[in-house]
Protein backbone atom coordinates (compact mmCIF):
# COMPACT_ATOMS: atom_id res chain seq x y z
CA UNK A 1 0.00 0.00 0.00
CA UNK A 2 1.54 3.25 -1.29
CA UNK A 3 -1.71 5.51 -0.40
CA UNK A 4 -4.88 6.01 1.02
CA UNK A 5 -8.10 7.90 0.19
CA UNK A 6 -11.60 8.37 1.06
CA UNK A 7 -14.90 6.81 -0.56
CA UNK A 8 -17.95 8.81 -0.05
CA UNK A 9 -21.76 7.43 -0.77
CA UNK A 10 -22.94 10.57 -0.40
CA UNK A 11 -25.61 9.84 1.10
CA UNK A 12 -28.10 12.38 2.83
CA UNK A 13 -31.48 13.06 4.23
CA UNK A 14 -31.47 10.08 6.63
CA UNK A 15 -31.91 10.88 10.32
CA UNK A 16 -29.69 12.34 12.21
CA UNK A 17 -27.19 12.83 9.25
CA UNK A 18 -25.31 15.88 9.26
CA UNK A 19 -26.38 16.10 5.66
CA UNK A 20 -29.51 17.13 5.64
CA UNK A 21 -30.28 17.16 2.07
CA UNK A 22 -28.59 17.28 -1.88
CA UNK A 23 -26.69 20.98 -0.68
CA UNK A 24 -25.56 19.95 2.57
CA UNK A 25 -24.14 16.99 1.00
CA UNK A 26 -22.33 18.48 -2.08
CA UNK A 27 -20.74 21.68 -0.13
CA UNK A 28 -19.57 18.85 2.65
CA UNK A 29 -18.01 17.05 0.10
CA UNK A 30 -15.81 19.91 -1.36
CA UNK A 31 -14.77 20.93 2.59
CA UNK A 32 -13.71 17.64 3.19
CA UNK A 33 -12.16 16.57 -0.50
CA UNK A 34 -10.07 20.05 0.74
CA UNK A 35 -8.93 19.33 4.25
CA UNK A 36 -7.95 15.57 3.14
CA UNK A 37 -5.63 16.90 0.43
CA UNK A 38 -4.17 19.64 3.37
CA UNK A 39 -3.84 16.53 5.40
CA UNK A 40 -1.70 14.68 2.79
CA UNK A 41 -4.27 11.94 1.74
CA UNK A 42 -3.83 10.49 -1.92
CA UNK A 43 -7.66 10.39 -3.05
CA UNK A 44 -10.84 11.79 -2.61
CA UNK A 45 -13.43 9.58 -4.18
CA UNK A 46 -17.44 9.24 -4.89
CA UNK A 47 -19.70 6.31 -5.14
CA UNK A 48 -22.14 7.18 -8.31
CA UNK A 49 -25.59 6.48 -7.48
CA UNK A 50 -29.25 7.38 -9.64
CA UNK A 51 -32.64 8.16 -8.35
CA UNK A 52 -31.62 7.38 -4.48
CA UNK A 53 -30.33 10.36 -1.98
CA UNK A 54 -26.69 9.85 -2.51
CA UNK A 55 -23.85 11.53 -4.81
CA UNK A 56 -25.25 11.33 -8.65
CA UNK A 57 -22.98 13.96 -10.80
CA UNK A 58 -19.55 13.74 -10.31
CA UNK A 59 -18.06 15.72 -12.34
CA UNK A 60 -18.65 19.35 -11.30
CA UNK A 61 -18.34 17.93 -7.96
CA UNK A 62 -14.68 16.39 -9.20
CA UNK A 63 -14.56 19.65 -10.93
CA UNK A 64 -14.78 21.91 -7.71
CA UNK A 65 -12.63 20.19 -5.55
CA UNK A 66 -9.58 20.07 -7.96
CA UNK A 67 -10.01 23.21 -8.44
CA UNK A 68 -9.95 24.41 -4.86
CA UNK A 69 -7.05 21.45 -4.14
CA UNK A 70 -2.89 20.98 -5.20
CA UNK A 71 -1.79 17.52 -5.04
CA UNK A 72 -5.05 15.24 -4.26
CA UNK A 73 -6.33 12.88 -6.65
CA UNK A 74 -10.59 12.78 -7.46
CA UNK A 75 -12.21 10.20 -9.04
CA UNK A 76 -14.99 8.01 -9.03
CA UNK A 77 -15.94 4.23 -7.36
CA UNK A 78 -17.84 3.78 -9.91
CA UNK A 79 -20.15 5.78 -12.69
CA UNK A 80 -22.27 3.47 -14.16
CA UNK A 81 -21.94 3.33 -18.10
CA UNK A 82 -25.33 2.08 -18.49
CA UNK A 83 -26.50 5.76 -17.74
CA UNK A 84 -24.25 7.24 -19.85
CA UNK A 85 -24.01 9.28 -23.40
CA UNK A 86 -20.83 8.57 -24.02
CA UNK A 87 -19.44 11.48 -26.16
CA UNK A 88 -20.70 13.63 -23.74
CA UNK A 89 -18.86 11.67 -21.02
CA UNK A 90 -15.72 11.98 -22.84
CA UNK A 91 -15.97 15.39 -23.67
CA UNK A 92 -16.38 15.86 -19.26
CA UNK A 93 -13.64 13.87 -18.48
CA UNK A 94 -11.22 15.47 -20.46
CA UNK A 95 -12.27 19.00 -19.53
CA UNK A 96 -11.73 17.15 -15.35
CA UNK A 97 -8.63 16.03 -16.70
CA UNK A 98 -7.47 19.71 -17.90
CA UNK A 99 -8.60 21.11 -14.84
CA UNK A 100 -6.93 18.61 -12.32
CA UNK A 101 -3.94 18.48 -14.64
CA UNK A 102 -4.18 15.03 -14.52
CA UNK A 103 -4.88 14.30 -10.57
CA UNK A 104 -8.01 11.66 -11.66
CA UNK A 105 -8.90 8.12 -11.39
CA UNK A 106 -12.23 7.84 -13.03
CA UNK A 107 -14.00 4.14 -12.19
CA UNK A 108 -16.08 3.05 -14.56
CA UNK A 109 -18.13 -0.15 -14.83
CA UNK A 110 -21.44 -1.72 -15.52
CA UNK A 111 -22.65 -0.56 -11.94
CA UNK A 112 -24.16 -2.12 -8.59
CA UNK A 113 -27.93 -2.02 -8.53
CA UNK A 114 -29.63 0.52 -8.48
CA UNK A 115 -33.39 1.69 -6.76
CA UNK A 116 -34.89 2.16 -10.36
CA UNK A 117 -35.56 -1.36 -12.18
CA UNK A 118 -33.69 -0.83 -15.56
CA UNK A 119 -33.41 2.94 -14.60
CA UNK A 120 -31.24 3.62 -17.69
CA UNK A 121 -33.89 3.25 -19.84
CA UNK A 122 -35.62 6.04 -18.09
CA UNK A 123 -32.63 8.10 -19.38
CA UNK A 124 -32.65 6.96 -22.71
CA UNK A 125 -30.69 4.14 -23.18
CA UNK A 126 -33.00 1.33 -23.98
CA UNK A 127 -32.54 -1.88 -26.25
CA UNK A 128 -30.05 -4.47 -23.54
CA UNK A 129 -30.17 -7.97 -24.34
CA UNK A 130 -29.46 -8.36 -20.72
CA UNK A 131 -31.42 -7.96 -17.54
CA UNK A 132 -28.69 -6.19 -16.18
CA UNK A 133 -27.69 -4.01 -18.95
CA UNK A 134 -24.04 -5.76 -19.09
CA UNK A 135 -24.30 -5.19 -22.71
CA UNK A 136 -25.16 -1.29 -22.79
CA UNK A 137 -22.51 -0.59 -20.36
CA UNK A 138 -19.59 -2.62 -22.45
CA UNK A 139 -21.34 -0.69 -25.94
CA UNK A 140 -21.11 2.81 -24.14
CA UNK A 141 -17.89 1.80 -22.85
CA UNK A 142 -16.08 1.07 -26.48
CA UNK A 143 -17.51 4.34 -27.66
CA UNK A 144 -16.39 6.21 -24.70
CA UNK A 145 -12.62 4.66 -24.87
CA UNK A 146 -12.67 5.82 -28.61
CA UNK A 147 -13.95 9.30 -27.88
CA UNK A 148 -10.96 10.07 -25.29
CA UNK A 149 -8.32 8.08 -27.60
CA UNK A 150 -8.89 11.06 -30.13
CA UNK A 151 -10.01 8.83 -32.90
CA UNK A 152 -12.76 10.23 -35.90
CA UNK A 153 -15.88 9.97 -34.95
CA UNK A 154 -18.61 12.31 -36.04
CA UNK A 155 -18.54 13.19 -40.12
CA UNK A 156 -17.32 16.51 -40.71
CA UNK A 157 -20.21 18.76 -42.39
CA UNK A 158 -18.18 18.59 -46.40
CA UNK A 159 -19.19 22.90 -46.63
CA UNK A 160 -16.58 23.03 -43.84
CA UNK A 161 -14.05 20.24 -44.54
CA UNK A 162 -12.85 17.83 -46.76
CA UNK A 163 -15.42 15.26 -47.70
CA UNK A 164 -14.58 11.91 -45.39
CA UNK A 165 -13.63 13.92 -42.67
CA UNK A 166 -13.84 12.90 -39.13
CA UNK A 167 -14.39 14.88 -35.99
CA UNK A 168 -13.00 13.98 -32.48
CA UNK A 169 -14.49 15.37 -29.52
CA UNK A 170 -13.26 18.06 -28.03
CA UNK A 171 -11.50 19.03 -25.90
CA UNK A 172 -9.36 16.08 -25.97
CA UNK A 173 -6.63 15.20 -23.36
CA UNK A 174 -4.03 12.84 -24.33
CA UNK A 175 -3.36 10.31 -21.43
CA UNK A 176 -6.58 10.36 -20.01
CA UNK A 177 -7.02 6.72 -20.48
CA UNK A 178 -4.02 6.26 -18.47
CA UNK A 179 -6.16 7.72 -15.47
CA UNK A 180 -9.42 5.43 -16.31
CA UNK A 181 -9.98 2.66 -13.94
CA UNK A 182 -12.32 -0.45 -14.32
CA UNK A 183 -14.54 -1.30 -11.22
CA UNK A 184 -14.52 -5.27 -11.21
CA UNK A 185 -16.69 -7.66 -9.07
CA UNK A 186 -15.22 -10.77 -10.28
CA UNK A 187 -11.83 -12.70 -11.12
CA UNK A 188 -13.28 -12.99 -15.02
CA UNK A 189 -14.44 -8.70 -15.31
CA UNK A 190 -10.29 -8.30 -13.48
CA UNK A 191 -8.91 -10.43 -16.50
CA UNK A 192 -10.74 -8.36 -19.26
CA UNK A 193 -9.48 -4.86 -17.50
CA UNK A 194 -6.19 -5.88 -17.57
CA UNK A 195 -6.35 -7.35 -20.90
CA UNK A 196 -7.93 -4.04 -22.15
CA UNK A 197 -4.59 -1.73 -20.66
CA UNK A 198 -7.08 -0.09 -17.51
CA UNK A 199 -6.51 0.05 -14.04
CA UNK A 200 -8.43 -2.09 -11.64
CA UNK A 201 -10.88 -0.63 -9.15
CA UNK A 202 -11.85 -3.45 -6.89
CA UNK A 203 -14.65 -3.11 -3.66
CA UNK A 204 -15.55 -4.71 -0.46
CA UNK A 205 -17.40 -6.96 -2.37
CA UNK A 206 -17.23 -9.96 -5.02
CA UNK A 207 -19.90 -11.47 -6.67
CA UNK A 208 -17.92 -14.84 -5.98
CA UNK A 209 -18.23 -16.92 -3.38
CA UNK A 210 -15.74 -19.71 -3.39
CA UNK A 211 -15.56 -20.69 0.59
CA UNK A 212 -11.86 -18.86 1.01
CA UNK A 213 -11.55 -15.81 3.45
CA UNK A 214 -12.48 -12.43 1.19
CA UNK A 215 -8.88 -11.07 0.81
CA UNK A 216 -7.16 -14.08 -0.30
CA UNK A 217 -9.84 -14.41 -3.15
CA UNK A 218 -9.74 -10.36 -4.29
CA UNK A 219 -5.57 -10.91 -4.31
CA UNK A 220 -6.22 -13.65 -6.34
CA UNK A 221 -8.44 -10.92 -8.34
CA UNK A 222 -5.94 -9.57 -8.19
CA UNK A 223 -3.09 -11.40 -9.45
CA UNK A 224 -4.89 -12.67 -12.32
CA UNK A 225 -5.51 -8.83 -13.16
CA UNK A 226 -1.73 -8.24 -13.45
CA UNK A 227 -1.15 -11.61 -15.70
CA UNK A 228 -3.71 -10.58 -18.27
CA UNK A 229 -2.57 -7.07 -18.19
CA UNK A 230 1.19 -8.67 -18.63
CA UNK A 231 0.63 -10.99 -21.58
CA UNK A 232 -1.84 -8.35 -23.23
CA UNK A 233 1.40 -6.58 -23.92
CA UNK A 234 1.41 -3.62 -21.99
CA UNK A 235 4.12 -2.28 -20.05
CA UNK A 236 2.92 0.93 -17.92
CA UNK A 237 2.82 -0.03 -14.64
CA UNK A 238 -0.89 -0.42 -13.64
CA UNK A 239 -2.73 1.04 -10.96
CA UNK A 240 -4.66 -1.08 -8.37
CA UNK A 241 -7.01 0.10 -5.48
CA UNK A 242 -9.44 -2.22 -3.01
CA UNK A 243 -12.09 -0.48 -0.91
CA UNK A 244 -11.87 -1.37 2.95
CA UNK A 245 -14.18 -0.16 6.05
CA UNK A 246 -11.74 1.14 8.52
CA UNK A 247 -12.31 3.01 11.92
CA UNK A 248 -8.96 3.64 14.13
CA UNK A 249 -10.35 3.41 17.69
CA UNK A 250 -8.44 6.53 19.01
CA UNK A 251 -11.21 7.91 20.97
CA UNK A 252 -14.38 7.64 23.17
CA UNK A 253 -16.14 8.80 20.78
CA UNK A 254 -14.67 6.64 18.05
CA UNK A 255 -15.42 3.82 20.37
CA UNK A 256 -18.86 4.56 21.00
CA UNK A 257 -19.89 4.26 16.93
CA UNK A 258 -17.48 1.71 16.08
CA UNK A 259 -16.59 -0.33 19.19
CA UNK A 260 -18.23 -3.14 17.98
CA UNK A 261 -18.35 -2.78 13.97
CA UNK A 262 -15.10 -5.60 13.57
CA UNK A 263 -16.89 -8.56 11.71
CA UNK A 264 -16.18 -11.68 10.07
CA UNK A 265 -16.66 -11.84 6.54
CA UNK A 266 -20.23 -12.34 4.64
CA UNK A 267 -21.68 -14.54 1.96
CA UNK A 268 -24.85 -12.92 0.63
CA UNK A 269 -26.38 -12.45 -2.81
CA UNK A 270 -26.63 -9.32 -4.73
CA UNK A 271 -27.86 -8.79 -7.89
CA UNK A 272 -28.34 -12.63 -8.30
CA UNK A 273 -25.04 -13.38 -7.39
CA UNK A 274 -23.94 -15.24 -4.26
CA UNK A 275 -21.22 -12.75 -2.66
CA UNK A 276 -18.47 -12.70 -0.50
CA UNK A 277 -18.25 -9.40 1.35
CA UNK A 278 -15.51 -7.82 3.11
CA UNK A 279 -15.43 -7.48 6.83
CA UNK A 280 -15.17 -3.97 8.46
CA UNK A 281 -11.87 -2.98 10.29
CA UNK A 282 -12.23 -1.25 13.50
CA UNK A 283 -9.45 -1.38 16.49
CA UNK A 284 -7.04 0.73 18.15
CA UNK A 285 -4.11 1.86 15.54
CA UNK A 286 -1.74 -0.98 16.62
CA UNK A 287 -3.62 -4.03 16.19
CA UNK A 288 -5.32 -2.37 13.28
CA UNK A 289 -1.39 -2.15 11.52
CA UNK A 290 -1.17 -6.26 12.00
CA UNK A 291 -5.09 -6.98 10.62
CA UNK A 292 -4.00 -4.74 7.78
CA UNK A 293 -0.97 -6.69 7.42
CA UNK A 294 -2.10 -9.55 7.30
CA UNK A 295 -4.92 -8.51 4.54
CA UNK A 296 -2.98 -9.88 1.52
CA UNK A 297 -5.28 -7.61 -1.24
CA UNK A 298 -4.56 -4.69 1.11
CA UNK A 299 -0.75 -5.28 0.89
CA UNK A 300 -0.76 -6.13 -2.88
CA UNK A 301 -2.61 -2.84 -4.00
CA UNK A 302 -1.19 0.64 -4.39
CA UNK A 303 -3.91 2.19 -2.82
CA UNK A 304 -6.69 1.84 -0.66
CA UNK A 305 -10.44 3.37 -0.41
CA UNK A 306 -11.72 3.79 2.83
CA UNK A 307 -15.08 3.57 3.16
CA UNK A 308 -16.41 7.06 5.02
CA UNK A 309 -20.09 7.80 7.06
CA UNK A 310 -20.48 10.96 5.47
CA UNK A 311 -23.32 11.41 7.37
CA UNK A 312 -21.22 12.41 10.29
CA UNK A 313 -20.38 15.17 9.23
CA UNK A 314 -16.50 16.88 7.72
CA UNK A 315 -14.86 17.52 10.62
CA UNK A 316 -15.48 13.62 11.91
CA UNK A 317 -14.62 12.17 8.48
CA UNK A 318 -11.29 14.19 8.45
CA UNK A 319 -10.40 12.44 12.14
CA UNK A 320 -11.01 9.22 10.84
CA UNK A 321 -8.43 10.32 7.94
CA UNK A 322 -5.97 12.04 10.15
CA UNK A 323 -6.07 9.19 12.92
CA UNK A 324 -5.21 6.38 10.01
CA UNK A 325 -2.82 8.69 8.46
CA UNK A 326 -0.56 9.28 11.59
CA UNK A 327 -0.93 6.34 13.26
CA UNK A 328 -1.50 3.23 10.91
CA UNK A 329 -0.74 4.04 7.20
CA UNK A 330 2.77 4.80 7.42
CA UNK A 331 3.62 1.74 9.44
CA UNK A 332 1.90 0.07 6.33
CA UNK A 333 3.96 1.79 3.59
CA UNK A 334 1.94 4.98 3.04
CA UNK A 335 3.60 8.02 1.06
CA UNK A 336 1.43 11.55 1.50
CA UNK A 337 0.58 13.41 -1.34
CA UNK A 338 3.64 15.93 -0.63
CA UNK A 339 5.74 13.11 -1.80
CA UNK A 340 4.17 13.57 -5.69
CA UNK A 341 1.24 11.55 -7.83
CA UNK A 342 0.87 7.61 -7.19
CA UNK A 343 2.15 5.07 -9.69
CA UNK A 344 1.54 1.47 -10.02
CA UNK A 345 3.63 -1.37 -8.94
CA UNK A 346 6.41 -1.90 -11.89
CA UNK A 347 5.33 -5.36 -14.12
CA UNK A 348 7.84 -8.03 -13.50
Amino acid sequence: MKAFGFLSFGHYGSRGSEAHGAADMIRQAVDLGVGADELGVNGAYFRVHHFAPQQAAPVPLLSAIAARTKRIEVGTGVIDMRYENPLYLAEELAALDIISAGRIAIGVSRGSPEPALRGYEAFGYTGSADPRGADLAREHFGLFLKAIDGEGIAPADPRQAPAGTLLRVEPHSPGLRERLWWGSGSRPTAEWAGRMGLNLMSSTLLTEATGVPFHELQREQIDLYREAYRAAGHTRPPRVSVSRSIFPITTSRDAMYFGMRSEADQIGVIDGYQSTFGKTYAAEPDDLVQQLRADSAVMAADTVMLTIPNQLGVEYNLHILESFAKHVAPDLGWRPNTEGPVHGEPLD
